[in-house]
């Protein structure tokens, strides 16, 4: 009787730690590809004028565990770091150093916006992306 109650419960065990592998892939999936920014919070300046050349843009490759894209201004890239519905940005990031007469300030919200961010949300039909502070919104992107 104990090593069929063992056995179940060593079943139960994995399997469970299997569904939470499952739900992290489909969560990483969620997020693969190119996205563009449409929303950020914080600035009272119209987001227009805060990105007048370009919106910003994020690429995750979840195969490589990377991120990168472009603040409005310049390029940048770094690691990917997701657990679950957690993200990570604090880690350092590369970036080009281009002069950008229009939208320098919507560059510099942008990359101090993205170290805060310790959660994101993937819509139910996967075209909108919410960057949070807990349960704050703070960037919203579309899917590309």
């Amino acid at each position: 009787m104990f090593k069929k109650c063992m056995l179940f419960v060593v079943s139960v065990v994995m399997f469970s730690c299997s569904a939470t592998k499952n739900n992290e892939d489909k969560s990483l999936s969620n997020l693969e590809g190119s996205w563009q920014l449409n929303y950020i919070s914080g600035p009272r300046i119209a987001f227009d004028r805060l990105y007048p050349d370009a919106k910003p843009t994020i690429v995750f490759n979840t195969k490589e565990n990377r991120v990168s894209g472009n603040n409005g201004c310049n390029s940048y890239s770094g690691s990917l770091n997701v657990s679950g519905n957690t993200i990570d940005f604090t880690q350092p990031m590369v970036a080009t150093k281009k002069m950008c007469l229009n939208g320098q300030q919507g560059e510099q919200v942008y990359m101090s916006t993205l170290p805060k961010i310790n959660h994101y949300s993937v819509s139910e039909d996967g075209k909108t992306l919410t960057f949070l502070v807990d349960d704050v919104a703070m960037m919203r992107f579309e899917k590309q």
